[in-house]
């Protein structure tokens, strides 16, 4: 039987997958709509769960994602093909930030709280 938090977790992957866009990040695209969006993503998961926030180092760069809880979440692992052999390295917001900007982290905010209010009326 599922918990209430892994519902909540459940609710948020939804309503991000239907929140991704061109205006949450510069490199979604609909084949791979997570690409670019590991900063601003951990960012919101942050807002609404809080927890830590964590990086690893890929060779493209930073790649964040939220501890919660005793748990790591990669709400954005899909745009990898490679598995990723994740080093937990504390990071915060200001570093998660750098990795977008205010324009994305509201754009995506805004509509992953529409998103989950929508949700809650199925």
């Amino acid at each position: 039987m599922k918990t209430n938090y892994q519902t909540q977790i459940e609710r948020i992957v939804n309503a991000l997958s239907k929140s991704w866009s061109i205006k949450s990040s510069s490199k979604w695209s609909i084949e791979n709509p997570a690409k670019g969006h590991c900063g601003v993503t951990t960012l919101v998961v942050n807002d609404l769960l809080g927890g830590e926030i964590l990086k690893t180092s890929l060779p493209d760069g930073w790649h964040f994602y939220n501890f919660i809880d005793g748990n790591r979440y990669d709400f954005t692992s899909s745009q990898f093909i490679e598995p990723i052999a994740y080093l937990d390295i504390p990071s915060n917001r200001e570093e998660a930030y750098l990795d977008t900007n205010e324009k994305q982290y509201t754009f995506l905010k805004q509509r992953v709280l529409m998103n989950l209010d929508a949700l809650k009326s199925v």
